[in-house]
């Protein structure tokens, strides 16, 4: 056990440092303009710059993200055919060579069934690691110790740095300053984290909607995700600080955003 949780962390450590020191020079950014380093807020607008210089940096997936599922969608009339060249066989050899087909059309149409899901599977590293960063903080505060490119005293900022009252290092089932406070703003951004979650798949499954797809096990596997994703992180929200709600509510939005303002039916194959 203690070897697979040191090799885990190591392969964190990289991810945590490079959270961390974005942060930071967002902080260092806002302070020199005038913020004062200890606030909140400066804190608060160094997390959604992580965000945006991690979004940013993931417009080229999500554009092929856009374009995979555009040849999914396409690719339902031959998948539909599939299925019923092999409609109540349940032999394994029959499963067998369905299961090779499918994989063929995949690769003929130059997509995957998990392409939906890749933006997320790259996010992920860096939101575990944001999350290590700032669960990390009291104890760091408290041992007057770094974390990440987070000097000592950045750490005693940002645990003493609050908004509305609410520290960005506490959460839900691990409290600090107003409790209340800290209920009714992680409530919130628990609402809107999931709601934006929700109206993005909406949007996905509405681009992918046509006769063939809306009877497609791929389409399937799209509303469980619908309904899923949105208690999964509406859940988890209870154990997020505050500095990690703000940084998923953020990139759920910025998702949202996305997929208003790019035309799918518009772009080429």
């Amino acid at each position: 056990m203690g070897i697979s949780v040191d090799f885990l962390g190591s392969i964190m450590a990289p991810f945590k440092w490079l959270v961390s020191a974005i942060m930071v020079g967002f902080h260092d950014g806002l302070s020199a303009i005038g913020m004062s380093p200890a606030s909140g807020w400066t804190w608060t607008l160094s997390i959604i710059g992580l965000v945006l210089v991690i979004r940013a940096a993931l417009i080229p997936v999500f554009l092929k993200q856009v374009k995979a599922q555009q040849r999914m969608g396409r690719l339902q009339p031959d998948l539909k055919k599939l299925q019923d060249k092999y409609k109540g066989k349940t032999d394994p050899l029959s499963r067998q060579a369905m299961a090779q087909e499918q994989m063929a059309l995949y690769k003929q149409h130059g997509t995957n069934p998990f392409s939906a899901c890749l933006p997320l599977l790259i996010q992920m590293p860096f939101f575990f690691a944001l999350f290590q960063v700032l669960s990390g903080i009291s104890t760091a505060a408290g041992q007057n110790q770094g974390i990440g490119a987070m000097s000592a005293e950045q750490v005693k900022q940002f645990e003493e740095s609050t908004i509305f009252g609410a520290p960005l290092s506490a959460s839900m089932l691990h409290g600090g300053g107003d409790q209340t406070a800290v209920w009714i703003l992680s409530i919130v951004m628990i609402l809107v984290m999931t709601a934006s979650q929700f109206v993005t798949q909406r949007q996905i499954l509405a681009r992918n909607m046509s006769a063939d797809a809306v009877a497609s096990p791929l389409m399937a596997q799209q509303k469980v995700l619908l309904y899923s994703l949105p208690v999964v992180f509406g859940v988890g929200g209870i154990v997020f600080p505050i500095g990690v709600l703000i940084y998923w509510t953020t990139t759920n939005l910025w998702t949202m955003g996305q997929q208003f303002f790019i035309r799918w039916d518009r772009m080429g194959p």
